[in-house]
């Protein structure tokens, strides 16, 4: 089949799926790793912070809570609100109207107070100048929902819970010596070695602080079976959990005890989290039908989503991060007892550079951005593609080669000895794969481009795809999800929580691994192993950013993940979702952090 023809077989299919979606049908969405550009924790750290809070920035809007319900359509359901108990967006999301880091990433990246009074700084004497501590004074009178006080010793206590392995914590807190409560409202964090760039620990919404009284029994082995507790945990946020039904739907109502009441907030009284369908059926339901105030992540052809704009019940939210789909080639055996563990390696795809080049050089970057994503996709070959000074050479693969492929196939002696248009390697192996990925028309119209690249070098994909609360459910339950990796090949989005480059990519580390023994925890999904990356990784984590090394070696780690062949970076991805046009206070779309991180500024009207 020619490719104008695929292309817009393609886009029919997409138009179909949306028609299908009325009546229930996919699943999709993306993880959340870690971040952009860093600034040096000196006087110049002042350019990337900023010392307002949201409740500070919105008028006061009367009573608190006087607003009614708001409906949030989050089509991957959460499966839990302990956000420290999972890596999966679509809980970070659920978790982060509850509990509140020390400070957020704001959509431009800067650092924004939550639970902290300011961002400590070498300037402010918040940061040791030899970058070994860091010091964070906390806001007065913050009081849990349950009434008591939050202090220091809660801070310390998150520490202590994540510390304990067997707690199956997703917050690193690898170089972090200790956490001192210096009195009740101040703690400081003392690292194992200096750390320039200090905004790593309960910072944003994969690191937030949770109350000692109500998880004290449920440290260690004992955390997964906190059901209540990681339900519906004690908070400071705007509001707290009434009812969570997991993959299904959370309801929350507004906490009476949150700070920002006395000027009116949050507005509404109640929200809901609505779980299920797919993208294109959220997307509807806000911007077409306007049935619901918030459609979270639309992934969604434009030539579909656009017309649903037109109707002007909502308005579409978008900005880039340094969220990238990508395909993980798994570097353990998903068909070995047991699967996908580092003690069995892939017997193909296994430290082969040179086949990921060539499957990598097969595809065409620009049809994937025509098909699913238009003006919100751009083409990529490397996971950081955020900041000029960060870009590396590796842009070999923005143009399709098909002959430098093949090329490189025959040179590994990767011949179709059969006839069957498949090549096998020279211990007669086929270049037969699994590859998964959400369920959701844009990656399956994605795949389909992919499988039809790869068939042209001989190289065949059995392609299947999961429902997407369980394919980012960071609880594991199911085998299908992205952390157990039971397939050859998997495809979604990584992006960054924060703009640290060098937080980010330590996610490529070998002690980040998911196997049984970390029940399923790390996020080095691909089982990437480089002695070379992990020395160099540890090397730049000690380096101030205005370090000219810094930059080279954020450029070498991103380099090396590629020449690993453990990743196939595909498309730089704008975060895209809907909001009613009558809801007014959100601002700019937050890629760097949650989406709701100031939905206690939300008014309707």
């Amino acid at each position: 089949m020619n490719r104008s023809l695929l292309l817009r077989l393609l886009a029919l299919l997409a138009v179909f799926a949306l028609v299908a979606a009325a009546c229930g049908g996919d699943s999709e969405e993306d993880t959340s790793g870690e971040e952009t550009e860093a600034e040096e924790a000196t006087d110049d750290t002042a350019d990337t912070t900023d010392e307002t809070t949201p409740e500070e920035d919105a008028a006061p809007t009367g009573e608190a809570g006087s607003g009614g319900e708001v409906l949030l359509l989050q089509w991957q359901a959460p499966s839990q609100a302990n956000a420290l108990l999972s890596t999966g967006t679509k809980d970070l999301l659920a978790s982060s109207l509850v509990i509140e880091p020390l400070a957020w990433y704001g959509p431009d990246g800067a650092l924004v107070p939550a639970l902290a009074a300011e961002i400590p700084t070498v300037d402010n004497g918040g940061v040791a100048e030899d970058f070994m501590s860091i010091t964070w004074t906390l806001k007065d009178g913050v009081v849990w929902s349950d009434g008591t006080p939050f202090t220091a010793d809660d801070v310390v206590f998150t520490w202590e819970y994540c510390t304990d392995e067997a707690t199956g914590c997703s917050a690193d807190f690898t170089q972090v010596d200790s956490v001192t409560a210096d009195d009740a409202g101040t703690v400081t964090v003392n690292f194992t070695d200096p750390l320039p760039y200090p905004y790593l620990h309960f910072v944003s919404y994969t690191q937030p602080i949770i109350q000692r009284a109500q998880f004290a029994d449920c440290v260690g082995a004992a955390a997964a079976g906190c059901t209540d507790q990681n339900f519906a945990p004690v908070g400071t946020g705007p509001y707290s959990v009434t009812d969570l039904r997991p993959e299904d739907t959370v309801t929350y109502a507004m906490n009476p005890n949150y700070r920002g009441v006395a000027e009116g907030k949050p507005f509404f009284g109640t929200v809901t989290i609505k779980g299920g369908g797919d993208a294109e059926s959220t997307a509807r339901s806000v911007l077409e039908i306007g049935e619901a105030d918030y459609a979270w992540n639309l992934q969604v052809a434009p030539e579909i989503l656009e017309p649903m704009a037109a109707a002007g019940n909502a308005v579409l939210l978008s900005g880039f991060a340094a969220n990238v789909e990508h395909i993980n080639l798994n570097q353990t055996d998903p068909d070995a007892d047991p699967p996908s563990e580092i003690t069995n390696p892939h017997p193909i795809l296994f430290n082969n550079p040179e086949l990921a080049r060539a499957l990598s050089l097969a595809i065409n970057r620009d049809d994937l951005v025509t098909v699913g994503y238009g003006a919100a996709g751009v083409p990529t070959c490397t996971v950081w593609p955020v900041g000029d000074q960060y870009s590396t050479n590796n842009d070999w693969c923005l143009t399709q080669n098909l002959e430098e492929a093949n090329q490189i196939l025959d040179d590994l002696g990767y011949v179709d000895t059969d006839g069957d248009g498949v090549r096998e390697t020279d211990d007669g192996l086929p270049l037969d794969f699994t590859y998964a990925t959400s369920t959701n028309a844009v990656r399956q119209s994605n795949q389909e481009l992919v499988k039809a690249n790869w068939s042209e070098i001989g190289v065949n994909v059995e392609m299947t795809n999961e429902d997407a609360s369980l394919f980012f459910d960071g609880t594991c339950a199911s085998d299908a999800c992205i952390w157990k990796f039971f397939n050859d090949m998997e495809m979604f989005t990584n992006g960054s929580s924060g703009p640290d480059p060098v937080n980010y990519l330590q996610s490529w580390k070998s002690d980040q691994i998911p196997s049984s023994a970390t029940s399923w925890g790390g996020d080095n999904m691909p089982r990437m192993q480089s002695a070379e990356y992990d020395t160099l990784w540890d090397e730049t984590a000690q380096l101030a950013v205005t370090d000219p090394a810094y930059t080279d070696n954020v450029k070498r780690l991103q380099d090396l993940m590629i020449e690993s062949g453990a990743v196939i970076a595909l498309i730089h991805r704008a975060n895209v979702s809907a909001i009613s046009s009558d809801i007014t206070g959100i601002g700019d779309l937050n890629g760097w952090d949650s989406e709701y991180w100031n939905i206690a500024d939300w008014v309707r009207g």
